[in-house]
């Protein structure tokens, strides 16, 4: 996608005074694991061996990214062969990967999983069958090569999720429900609505345990640094009981910005391996589907820079932002962008936000358009992504919440903000 020079007329031009940034550096809970290999195999002495010996065993891998994912599923894939087990992966992202068998292997490729990075087969189809339906009808899908194979593993991270809140929300519930349903399962169950899916996800994994071969739950919990929290194979009669309350240690350990009020947000990059939204609304406050309970700073204007590799074009998220630039724009697949907002039924995230030349001129754009500041007074903040929140930047004009919170230190001199000559933003050290 490609677009024409932006020509737009501003009084006093595109010209401001930009407020130069300090690094901070915010303080979260760091408990973490390094020992992979040894926590899955001490994991699996939960489950019988006579389960696994001599069956077929698909394993998901969904579409987030996740910390030391080729080590986890190859410690995963290694620990039910040395039992017996035949396993293989299975792509379970819904409509992800532009809803096609191709595109979800090149997901996870993205990521290090292949056949040889994780010494286990990868089939990935589009193909479903109906197991079960709620009682309005709604049809209840799962992965034809899941279905078929003799026991299923549920692996995924357990987080807030993007749009709305629940007793489940992002975790092995949606995995089963939505993820392993592929593209037409996820259509049938996002016509809900999301402001339903706190009652419709739990009640269609109710009926897809009691009717497909789960052989247990894999919940992988991350802190608020990007790092491995915890590993927990949960059996499958426990799989309710149990995400319930791991979501809420999630929502207790996710990074956030630790302040009321934010003028200007600069996002460096979003992605599809950061968030479902691109950016993550409980770190914005600004979720697609529009409901509450996302609490976060009162931000004015946002400005995204760059979409990551990882996202394959897939730039939805986007359209949350109040303005972006001609390079980042240029670089999204709307057929994968539609594609998902469009399965998801909420369209905002899809939409194009003001479109401006360079990250110089968003960024003085954003600033010009916020309200009752001055470069004095400017409450700016800039962020890598949303998912990496330890070390951020931020203006002078925080500097007194800084002093006052024993969260927040100070990590660096103060830098001006600068742009090259074809006016991208610097690189500063996150």
């Amino acid at each position: 996608m490609e677009f024409s020079t932006v020509n737009v007329v501003i009084e006093g031009g595109m010209e401001y005074p930009f407020p130069p940034l300090i690094p901070i550096d915010q303080s979260f809970s760091r408990k973490r694991i390094n020992e992979i290999s040894n926590t899955i195999a001490s994991e699996m002495e939960k489950i019988p061996i006579d389960s696994i010996d001599g069956k077929s065993i698909a394993i998901t891998v969904g579409s987030r990214g996740i910390t030391g994912i080729v080590n986890i599923i190859g410690a995963l894939v290694q620990e039910l062969k040395a039992r017996g087990g035949e396993p293989f992966i299975v792509p379970a992202m819904g409509s992800h990967g532009g809803a096609t068998a191709e595109g979800q292997i090149k997901i996870l490729a993205s990521y290090g999983i292949t056949e040889g990075s994780i010494g286990a087969p990868i089939r990935s189809s589009m193909e479903v069958v109906e197991v079960g339906q709620l009682e309005d009808g709604t049809a209840l899908y799962t992965d034809r090569l899941a279905f078929e194979a003799d026991a299923i593993v549920i692996a995924n991270k357990i987080k807030p999720h993007a749009d709305f809140k629940g007793s489940y929300e992002s975790g092995l519930v949606k995995m089963l429900s939505i993820g392993l349903a592929k593209h037409k399962g996820a259509v049938a169950i996002h016509r809900h609505g999301f402001d339903q899916f706190h009652d419709v996800l739990p009640r269609a994994a109710e009926v897809l345990l009691a009717r497909l071969p789960i052989l247990f739950g894999l919940a992988i919990l991350e802190n608020a640094f990007d790092e491995l929290m915890s590993l927990e194979i949960i059996p499958t009669e426990k799989v309710m009981s149990r995400e319930k309350k791991l979501l809420e240690i999630s929502k207790q350990s996710i990074g956030r910005l630790l302040f009321p009020k934010i003028d200007l947000l600069i996002i460096d990059e979003i992605g599809k391996n950061i968030s479902g939204e691109g950016m993550d609304p409980n770190v914005t406050g600004r979720p697609g589907s529009g409901l509450p309970g996302f609490n976060a700073p009162k931000i004015q204007k946002i400005v995204v820079l760059d979409i990551t590799p990882q996202s394959h074009g897939n730039g939805v998220g986007i359209g949350l932002a109040d303005i972006s630039t001609r390079s980042c724009i240029e670089k999204i697949d709307l057929g994968a962008v539609y594609t998902n907002a469009i399965t998801a039924t909420i369209l905002d995230p899809a939409k194009l936000p003001i479109i401006l030349n360079s990250d110089r001129d968003a960024v003085s754009v954003a600033l010009k358009t916020c309200n009752r500041i001055t470069p004095e007074t400017a409450r700016v903040v800039r962020i890598k992504n949303t998912l990496e929140l330890h070390r951020i930047w931020v203006s002078p004009a925080m500097l007194d919440e800084v002093d006052n919170d024993e969260n927040i230190t100070i990590a660096g001199e103060e830098t001006p903000m600068a742009f090259d000559s074809s006016g991208r933003i610097l690189s500063c050290e996150y």
